[in-house]
């Protein structure tokens, strides 16, 4: 049996970040790597978005960028200035292809496609069970999600970010190419909170996601009512649907970290690496993924990897809101959209704000919702 330095379980985001971390660090040259992932990542099955103030390292693939960007509720419309950030997206099966790409060149690191089907720690290190054989290593980084870890507990509710889009091409220019839709809540919101998302890449071309944030799930036909609904307001009439993606994301403070061990460290969605108030993965599995480095650099024992600071807690009292009283989710991000400035509210996100800017954010939302969850949390 050929034995690894790291195994990854699943090549989703989370572990191809942290191979391309490994890769250009230099630091990880002579050790061996695994990815073992059933599918082997050649279409494209989601777009990821994110906001950066400078050049960033994945501009190559970048299929829009947007100095703007709409927020609507059913009380007002609001265009924001990004600046000095600006708003980029990535489409998966470009950036699946830019890092296997930069894998191909690299000697020491494997791809098989093979169905996982348990894994073992021992004292030496992990052994994976596929559908190829079993395959030994040292350390194993998981991103396989686990929902039951979730659901057969209740002190950390899931409200999952669902979601349908399609990618439409309009016979008549309708889009402003620079300018996107984070959140459009003057759609109906039938007691839920969910909203409209939209980025154009030319002015007839762009992708319409119907999204939810909620605990549960919709049947197919509801999401795609939605998107038609939408088009219809729009005043499109004519149109041909390009391409289709769908998702769901848990948004959930459950502390996953405590199921790394000496030698498993779970990373991605099963690593609690999503961005439990908003569903955003993209910027934060890049820090999560180079922090990783850091920490291989001075120790070996995947226990450690971990902290919880502020930010936890402010998501943590979102998600309790958004779980026990779903339908007030749209005036929330409305009272944060109305009056704070973009710049702002995408540096409060990122978790790199002063307390006081924390509270310059916190000021805007309805005050209630979040002392009763202070109070339930804290009694």
């Amino acid at each position: 049996m050929k034995k690894y330095t790291f195994i990854f379980a699943g090549a989703g985001l989370s572990s191809l970040m942290t191979v391309y971390e490994m890769i250009q660090s230099g630091l990880f040259s002579e050790q061996q790597l695994l990815l073992i992932d059933i599918d082997p990542k050649k279409t494209n099955d989601r777009t990821w978005s994110f906001w950066e103030k400078v050049s960033g390292e994945f501009d190559a693939i970048v299929t829009q960028k947007y100095e703007s960007a709409f927020f609507k509720s059913q009380k007002y419309s609001r265009k924001l200035a990004l600046q000095p950030y600006t708003y980029k997206s990535i489409r998966g099966v470009d950036f699946y292809k830019s890092v296997f790409d930069l894998i191909s060149q690299q000697s020491n690191v494997t791809f098989l496609q093979a169905k996982i089907t348990t894994f073992s720690e021992s004292k030496d290190g992990v052994e994976v069970q596929t559908s190829a054989g079993n395959f030994h290593g040292e350390k194993l980084f998981n991103s396989i999600y686990n929902p039951n870890l979730v659901a057969l507990q209740t002190k950390y509710p899931l409200v999952q970010q669902h979601f349908v889009g399609w990618f439409i091409k309009t016979k008549e220019p309708i889009f402003t190419t620079e300018t996107a839709t984070f959140m459009d809540f003057s759609i109906s919101q039938q007691e839920t909170t969910r909203f409209m998302y939209v980025l154009p890449t030319s002015k007839t071309e762009a992708l319409l996601e119907y999204t939810l944030f909620s605990p549960d799930l919709l049947k197919k036909e509801a999401y795609e009512k939605g998107i038609l609904d939408y088009i219809k307001a729009l005043g499109i009439t004519e149109y041909e649907i390009l391409e289709k993606e769908h998702g769901n994301i848990p948004m959930t403070c459950y502390p996953f970290w405590k199921h790394n061990t000496q030698n498993v460290l779970h990373i991605g969605s099963a690593g609690g690496w999503t961005k439990a108030s908003t569903g955003y993965t993209f910027k934060n599995t890049t820090k999560k993924s180079k922090e990783v480095i850091r920490f291989l650099q001075n120790h070996s024992d995947f226990r450690k990897f971990h902290k919880k600071d502020k930010f936890y807690f402010y998501d943590l009292l979102l998600i309790d809101i958004l779980y026990h009283n779903n339908k007030i989710g749209s005036t929330i991000f409305a009272s944060m959209f109305r009056k704070s400035k973009a710049a702002l509210l995408f540096k409060f996100l990122d978790e790199e704000t002063s307390l006081w800017e924390d509270l310059k954010v916190i000021w805007q939302c309805p005050k209630m919702p979040f002392i009763k969850a202070v109070l339930k949390r804290l009694f």
